[in-house]
């Protein structure tokens, strides 16, 4: 393979990729060639970490105060830090590298990581719950974003083939990777919780923070990407077809933001909801374990959609699929067991993955080159902001009137990614007939 250089950024005009014709079937193949073998194994530990500290902190939090608010506003926190300082990290690693960010994120999100743990365990001693929202709040700002930070290496990676298919391929696969991380990520929260120690995944996380965080950080595809004032200095060439995106106006840009806060919605409400529906079978630690099985159903859908036709576009995918979410969420008021909930959770999680391919593929079309790092954060931080609300206003209410009511957080939360979907379908359509 060519060893990569800051050209494949540029999207100069270059022939097509010879990809650009390769079978359905081998488009996995050919990112794997584009970005290495390693790349895909450092990418996925290192986003683990922001998989984990959300229902690590709910977990933790739940499990020695005994209370669901104090576990949902303990989430919450983790969430508004990381909807501040996710944007903040991805607008620096646009002015100044991916690589420095991430190593800055190594270093100070373990520390974080290790004052929730040290502060939580002096709850039931009398120590102040404020200091445990404080230093929730920092771990999520500093949270590496690692898989935002992914999906602007992959434009660059991609930028010649004029297709889109690479770029739809690596979305699919970043979607996926997402996924199968807040499968793994609370699997591994709720088994560790339950057989050793709640403040044990946590540990965990700050261990995969310092050092796959770094790896990441030090992968030779963190070249390709290179920062706007270096990008000024060398002018280096906007791909065509792209500059004109800069002038995409806020309210679309919005769109696509509105609709992954909505998602974060819908996990963090999901998240804190299992959590009570575990609690009336004495297993609330177990939460992890139910949620992972919806991550199972939507990674392998979000896999998918890397086949799915072209003519099938972008709106009408997040409008159909965001249709089917709402449909299926509102069977989580049905079980009244596990094994019934489990079901449910599984079939509530087939739309869910190609709902986020989607949002995200539209944001990578509207996004302004020279911030898609910043753009890019957003969206996920949107998801984490959401869930901060989901939580928050799920583990209350699932507090004073059960689970069902805080389902319904969970069923409305889906409703509104299909009233943005529509939104964002008539958005779409209008910048393209004024530019047509």
């Amino acid at each position: 393979m060519k060893p990569f250089t800051s050209d494949q950024h540029s999207g100069a005009d270059t022939p097509p990729s010879a990809a650009a014709d390769v079978p359905a079937k081998g488009r996995y193949a050919r990112i794997l060639e584009l970005a290495g073998p390693a790349f895909f194994s450092i990418a996925f530990l290192a986003r683990l970490p922001l998989a984990m500290i959300t229902i690590g902190g709910l977990t933790l939090v739940t499990s020695i105060s005994g209370s669901y608010a104090q576990g949902g506003f303990t989430a919450g926190a983790v969430g508004v830090g990381s909807a501040l300082g996710g944007p903040a990290l991805g607008y620096l690693a646009d002015r100044i590298g991916q690589r420095k960010v991430l190593l800055a994120a190594a270093v100070a999100n373990p520390l974080l990581i290790t004052a929730v743990i040290l502060a939580a365990l002096q709850l039931p001693d009398g120590g102040p719950f404020a200091a445990v929202l404080a230093a929730a709040f920092g771990m999520g700002a500093t949270g590496p974003q690692v898989g935002p930070l992914a999906r602007v290496r992959w434009m660059a990676l991609t930028s010649r083939d004029r297709t889109g298919r690479e770029m739809g391929t690596a979305l699919s696969y970043e979607s996926m990777a997402d996924e199968l991380s807040f499968v793994l990520g609370p699997a591994l929260v709720g088994l560790l919780a339950a057989a050793v120690a709640p403040w044990l995944p946590l540990a965990l996380a700050a261990v995969l923070s310092a050092s796959m965080v770094s790896a990441f950080a030090f992968h030779r595809s963190a070249a390709v990407v290179v920062p706007a004032p270096r990008r000024i200095r060398e002018k280096t060439p906007v791909p065509r077809g792209r500059a004109a995106r800069g002038s995409t106006s806020w309210g679309l840009l919005m769109l696509p933001i509105l609709g992954m806060v909505a998602m974060g919605t819908f996990f963090g409400s999901a998240q804190a909801s299992l959590a009570a529906f575990g609690g009336t079978f004495g297993a609330a630690d177990a939460a992890g374990l139910l949620y992972s099985m919806m991550g199972i159903s939507s990674a392998a859908a979000a896999l998918s959609v890397a086949f799915w036709p072209q003519r099938f576009s972008q709106s009408a995918r997040w409008v159909v699929a965001a249709a089917a979410m709402t449909a299926a969420a509102l069977l989580l008021l049905v079980p009244s067991g596990i094994p019934g909930m489990l079901a449910v959770l599984f079939i509530l999680g087939i739309p869910v993955g190609p709902t986020m391919v989607s949002i995200f593929g539209i944001g990578a079309e509207v996004a302004p080159r020279h911030l898609m790092g910043t753009f890019m954060t957003l969206l996920a931080s949107g998801t984490v902001a959401g869930t901060a609300v989901g939580s928050g206003l799920a583990g209350p209410l699932a507090e004073a009137f059960g689970h069902p009511a805080a389902f319904l957080v969970t069923a409305g939360a889906a409703a509104s990614l299909l009233i943005l979907g529509l939104a964002s379908a008539l958005a779409v359509r209008r910048a393209r007939n004024q530019t047509a």
